[in-house]
């Protein structure tokens, strides 16, 4: 008999017992999707009670087993946080001392441990100060130089971050006017020098984190734009402190504040590894002047993200490990879970993701699986979202904990038998 038959009403689902403890509006809702689900034939009728049941208890967001292969993995939330870290934040989810000085009872620096970590962990900048993202942070540079005068900017540099957002948008919802240089191939330093006028509020660098450029192209460097009479702003993006070996070209806080940026702007949650959070470091006297624009107090960050980042600090990450994670290691970790689950071991290749290190490649190995697992396993708890390639489920442990195994081993059993 056609399933579509046997599709009951959504009165009559949300009249069943199992259900009468839930909330009405929310239950409703769930049914009408597990009713359309029996209307495509992908479950029976007679499981939608349990489906709905099963579908509000996942409600909200859920814990992911990353097994894509992607160490920072956008839609799963970029980088996840060291034990300590969510330690910290566990701790600060009561009345903490965030603006209160405990010795003297007054008010204090609003956090002050996680700034002085960040002012330590980067020498060359004399003040810093956290936004709650690197877009707030490059918003309130642009706001509090440029307002009203111009950014001078490569066009090559003009880039589009996620989900369709789109750099030029973003500084001249400021207030302030962009002057391009260059071309989008070739910006030289007289590109540059011929843009500035008493208009000019500062110069922008802009790291195109999420693509690469090969060929007849030409850009200038941060040491070079320093030598011209206005601030150079440099936007990072990933959030490396120091110079990384492993990311030889992903530029680092310490090296540009070296070579005479002004100010550097970055993000907390990707390389670095902590929460999202936007840093602001260089100048004092330009920090000082950000950190009091009335704009700054609608970007902070809150005590949980500054609880986070302090911890974050003290490291080592979960991103930290998973870039640095031996293959040989992966490999054995791959071949006890395939050997668990039937499935074949095959090597393949990491990324950085997170809009970073886009030629980066990090050899690696997965657990090869049939494509159909793909949704039993998102939808399984734990909740596992690997790779589809070529017609093929990819699980690559690397960013997967060592502990989270055999958890990973049953939920993939789960899926298998249903």
């Amino acid at each position: 008999m056609d399933p579509r038959r046997a599709v009951q009403r959504t009165d009559t689902v949300l009249a069943d017992p199992r259900l009468k403890d839930v909330d009405r509006a929310r239950a409703k809702a769930v049914v009408r999707v597990q009713l359309e689900r029996v209307r495509r034939g992908e479950l029976p009728p007679q499981d939608v009670v349990p489906a709905v049941l099963e579908a509000l208890h996942r409600a909200g967001m859920r814990p992911v087993l990353n097994a894509t292969g992607v160490v920072l993995h956008t839609n799963l939330g970029r980088a996840a946080l060291s034990p300590a870290a969510v330690e910290a934040v566990v701790a600060a989810a009561g009345h903490t001392d965030v603006e209160l000085d405990l010795d003297s009872g007054r008010r204090a620096r609003r956090g002050r441990a996680a700034l002085d970590a960040l002012k330590a962990a980067v020498a060359p900048a004399q003040a810093v100060h956290l936004l709650n993202n690197g877009a707030a942070a490059l918003v309130l540079v642009a706001t509090g130089l440029a307002a009203g005068k111009e950014i001078v900017v490569s066009r090559g540099e003009l880039v589009e971050i996620g989900d369709g957002f789109r750099l030029p948008d973003l500084l001249e919802s400021t207030g302030a006017r962009l002057r391009e240089v260059g071309t989008t191939n070739r910006t030289s330093l007289a590109d540059y020098r011929a843009a500035l006028g008493p208009r000019t509020g500062f110069i922008l660098k802009v790291h195109p984190s999420n693509f690469y450029q090969r060929g007849f192209v030409s850009s200038v460097p941060v040491r070079q734009l320093a030598q011209l009479d206005v601030p150079v702003v440099v936007d990072i993006g990933s959030g490396l402190l120091a110079a990384d070996p492993l990311l030889p070209d992903e530029p680092d806080a310490a090296t540009v504040l070296r070579e005479g940026a002004a100010l550097v702007t970055a993000s907390g949650d990707k390389l670095l590894g902590g929460p999202q959070a936007g840093l602001l470091l260089g100048r004092a006297d330009l920090v000082d002047t950000l950190r009091r624009h009335p704009l700054a107090r609608a970007l902070r960050v809150d005590k949980l993200t500054l609880a986070a980042f302090e911890a974050t600090l003290r490291g080592p990450t979960p991103t930290w490990q998973a870039l640095r994670a031996p293959v040989d290691v992966l490999r054995g970790r791959v071949e006890r879970v395939g050997e668990a689950v039937g499935g074949e071991v095959a090597d393949t290749v990491a990324v950085v993701g997170g809009g970073g290190a886009p030629e980066v490649e990090l050899p690696s190995v997965a657990v090869v699986l049939p494509e159909d697992l793909a949704r039993p396993l998102r939808l399984g708890d734990p909740a596992v979202v690997g790779r589809v390639e070529h017609g093929r489920l990819l699980l690559d442990l690397r960013c997967v904990p060592e502990d989270q195994d055999k958890a990973l081993t049953a939920a993939v059993l789960r899926a298998a038998a249903r």
